[in-house]
């Protein structure tokens, strides 16, 4: 099946052979390098392998096989203190964002190694996906869809309980002793900030600085965010009512998409129309959960958010084509660098659904994350992963910078603001017109470098104001220029 399968945005299904389990062994064994070339990069880097413990709490279950890909530094006067890469999601790999050395990270190398982690479980590291099968999802039900991730849970003999946020933090330890480094950098964003703070906490004379973009607050549950995602789509309809292109192309855009909810919610649309890549006549089908899950995923990205006013138009006029267009794009993903759909669940479920309360779901309602919030504890149950007891988060001594986009749906700057109540010395900065990630945008690199060097100094942030808005599409040639 196509990885766009689980709850119209989580991720693929059916399962493939899990992470091979080694004789017992120290936790921090021996690493093996070798020169590689990853994709994504032109030059060869390091590819290290290094086992660390199953469970660190049962020495004798064995270990799994980390990968961590390093670029060092291209100066020869390196500084001694790398920057370690922790990838989002929870699923997404450290070799999956290794495109960020030549952007965020382009200043930072000069002087920095800069190491990317395949947090256990993803990418190269044993990665809990599963396996693409015959069927289209696009021909399924959400019920469908859901019993094809419950088959591939259960085919799974992997042990989902060692597969925690907590566990991942003690294994960028073992990676910063078995490489030799002393006190590490570290960059985390969207899920990847959580489990920075985390080693933070766990490890805090291991940490320099820590560089947090999309900040996750301690307290926050991954399914609920219902309130944020609703504002930000308000905000959306409110940017195009104020341009005036906008305005006059789609005067009627917040009733066309009630409209389209409200059909859907009837029931699903089976849709007859030719493939956005192939032109050939094929049949899909649309429910709620679907073009929801599309929506809620585009507004991440405001260059791709500002498309959403042309494809809710053209679907309200029955014109799916530019809207399946854009869904298939989660269908799009390669096997190696799709997320890892078992270890999402396995974070999930074990760390946030047990504090998903119906108090919480009621107060933080939202069309955009019903669905998920409504599936997700169904799935968690057939994980049946022990919970993860919330623990009142211990202050952060290392100095701090947190990264906000204006439009973020899911980690808005009130959610940094919460993370730095538990910080000593954290500096906040937003950048107004970007969203699900800021550090590879405008100054951004230049400041990130500037932390890194002086980590205690204040940072002007102003240039972030100079990042400029995308424009709407108002047609099918694309954005305005």
């Amino acid at each position: 099946m196509k990885s766009s399968l689980i709850l119209s945005a989580l991720l693929a299904v059916a399962l493939a052979a899990p992470p091979a389990l080694a004789a017992p062994a120290n936790p921090a064994g021996q690493p093996q390098a070798r020169s590689c070339h990853m994709a994504g990069v032109e030059e060869a880097l390091r590819c290290i392998k290094l086992p660390v413990a199953l469970d660190y709490a049962r020495p004798a279950a064995g270990t799994l096989s980390l990968h961590v890909t390093v670029a060092q530094a291209l100066r020869e006067s390196a500084r001694p203190d790398p920057l370690f890469v922790l990838a989002g999601g929870p699923g997404e790999a450290g070799s999956d964002v290794l495109p960020l050395l030549s952007t965020a990270f382009r200043r930072v190398r000069a002087t920095r190694d800069v190491v990317f982690i395949d947090q256990r479980g993803t990418g190269l590291s044993g990665k809990l996906e599963c396996e693409a099968g015959a069927d289209d999802d696009a021909t399924l039900s959400d019920d469908q869809v859901d019993l094809a991730v419950r088959k591939c849970i259960g085919a799974s003999r992997v042990p989902f309980a060692d597969y925690t946020t907590a566990n991942a933090a003690r294994d960028i330890e073992q990676v910063r002793r078995a490489l030799g480094y002393g006190k590490i950098n570290l960059w985390g964003g969207s899920y990847g900030t959580r489990l920075g703070q985390t080693y933070a906490r766990l490890y805090p004379a291991s940490v320099r600085s820590l560089m947090l973009d999309a900040v996750a607050a301690p307290d926050q549950v991954i399914p609920a965010g219902g309130r944020d995602s609703q504002a930000a789509l308000e905000r959306l309809f409110d940017g195009c009512a104020q341009d005036i292109a906008c305005r006059k192309a789609f005067p009627n855009l917040r009733a066309e998409y009630a409209g389209l909810l409200t059909r859907l919610e009837a029931g699903p649309m089976k849709l007859a129309l030719p493939d956005p890549r192939t032109a050939r006549q094929v049949e899909t089908v649309m429910t709620g959960a679907r073009m929801l899950g599309t929506v809620h995923s585009m507004l991440y990205s405001p260059g791709d958010a500002r498309r959403l006013p042309f494809l809710i138009h053209s679907a309200a006029q029955g014109r799916w084509q530019p809207f399946v267009a854009r869904r298939n794009l989660a269908a799009d993903f390669n096997a190696e660098g799709s997320p890892a759909t078992l270890l999402h669940l396995a974070v999930v479920c074990a760390e946030d659904v047990p504090r998903l309360t119906p108090a919480l779901l009621a107060s933080d309602d939202s069309p955009l994350t019903r669905s998920l919030g409504g599936r997700l504890p169904g799935l968690c149950k057939v994980m049946n992963v022990p919970a993860v007891p919330y623990a009142a988060p211990a202050r952060i001594a290392a100095p701090a910078l947190l990264l906000s986009g204006g439009q973020d749906p899911v980690t808005p700057q009130h959610r940094a603001e919460d993370a730095a109540h538990f910080m000593a010395h954290a500096q906040l900065l937003t950048a107004p017109n970007a969203g699900h990630g800021v550090s590879q945008l405008g100054c951004a690199p230049r400041l990130l470098r500037s932390f890194l060097d002086h980590p205690q100094d204040k940072l002007d942030g102003a240039c972030l104001n100079e990042i400029p808005a995308p424009t709407f599409q108002l047609g099918s040639a694309g954005p305005q220029p």
